[in-house]
């Protein structure tokens, strides 16, 4: 792997000014120095980007990172409005009312990362985040919507309730150990 070279401060600042946020002071740090992780914002033809990250909605960057806690009751009340075939007479209606909601699925998703960049891509869906806007920023969370629809805070102490980790707290060790205890269950 080739490292990145470290980023000048005024590479830091064209970044952050143009994806409309301030990075974490830890991260930014991380940023001026070299790039063994690949976890650093590179300047492409398209902009500032993360490797690997071609889902990233920048628009919704500046937008606060949502704590999970905060939609699921949203999240809950949107499943129970599927439009079922039941309900419908003609197919063609269905149909339509079934796109519409999958489109309003799309965009409630789409919130649900708002405020944060995937770091660190683990296959099958699974990937790690950095939240860089809002309360939560500088905090590392787990998208495990892949399997479980949910996304979880990665925690040094989860048996206590610990806080999410920080960027620089998480650097260095692996997203799998800071998992809770059951992850991968159903959300309560």
């Amino acid at each position: 792997m080739t490292l990145r070279p470290p980023l000048t401060e005024d590479q830091v600042a064209d970044a952050e000014r143009e994806l409309r946020v301030r990075f974490p002071a830890d991260y930014r740090a991380y940023l001026r120095g070299p790039d063994p992780d690949g976890f650093g914002v590179v300047r492409t033809e398209d902009g500032w980007r993360w490797p690997g990250d071609d889902q990233l909605r920048r628009d919704l960057l500046p937008e606060p990172f949502p704590h999970p806690d905060s939609y699921v009751e949203a999240d809950r009340a949107l499943w129970e409005a599927e439009p079922r075939e039941e309900d419908f007479d003609d197919p063609a209606e269905m149909t339509a009312a079934w796109n519409a909601w999958d489109a309003e699925c799309e965009v409630f998703e789409d919130g649900r990362t708002a405020g944060a960049m995937r770091l660190q891509e683990h296959g099958c869906g699974f990937s790690t985040l950095l939240a860089v806007s809002g309360p939560l920023a500088g905090t590392m969370w787990w998208d495990g919507r892949a399997s479980c629809d949910r996304i979880v805070r990665l925690s040094l102490d989860h048996a206590g309730g610990g806080r999410p980790v920080t960027f620089g707290e998480w650097l260095g060790r692996s997203s799998w150990d800071l998992l809770p205890p059951g992850w991968g269950g159903p959300a309560d």
